[in-house]
């Protein structure tokens, strides 16, 4: 079980100021639901993110990234992604490979997997966005970048994201 996650919020911003990575910081009451962002995200420009962690039947590892407000059908995003059926991954799973608490989770998120056992999966349209909006492994702060400097972290650390299609998306029963 990860004790100390090799990343926290304040190490993080040192290591993308160190990087070079231009971003915006914005600090705000903690939130832990997409409704409660929608609170915070009326004064910070760009896409908003949500993200889930998600396992399949092979106990296989999930971390998808998407705009906040894209209807997902996780039967459709498993079959997208060739996998077993999803479900979410518990707090104890995501504290040890993610080294963060539900609420704080966040494409940088996947630094902290060390083990490599976790696939991050983003959305296309996401990344062709402007600039992206997510937690810096805090809830309490919102950083904005462009998703090209995200592509520089991840790949600066040796990480290749799945980027999948999820639009047009059908209405259904299922979506989240």
């Amino acid at each position: 079980m990860q004790t100390n996650p090799p990343f926290y919020a304040q190490n993080l911003l040192d290591f993308l100021t160190n990087l070079q990575i231009s971003y915006r910081l914005y600090t705000h009451e903690p939130v832990f639901t997409v409704e409660e962002a929608h609170k915070v995200d009326k004064e910070i420009l760009g896409t908003h993110t949500r993200n889930m962690f998600l396992r399949d039947k092979k106990e296989r590892m999930f971390l998808v990234t998407l705009r906040h407000d894209t209807p997902i059908d996780l039967k459709k995003l498993s079959d997208l992604l060739g996998v077993g059926r999803f479900s979410f991954g518990s707090p104890e799973r995501l504290w040890t490979y993610l080294g963060v608490k539900p609420g704080s989770v966040t494409p940088l998120s996947i630094l902290n997997d060390t083990g490599k056992k976790v696939s991050l999966v983003l959305e296309k349209a996401m990344m062709e966005a402007d600039l992206v909006n997510f937690h810096p492994l805090d809830n309490s702060m919102t950083i904005g970048m462009t998703p090209s400097e995200l592509m520089t972290i991840l790949e600066k650390q040796g990480i290749t994201p799945q980027i999948i299609d999820l639009s047009p998306a059908t209405p259904d029963d299922n979506q989240i």
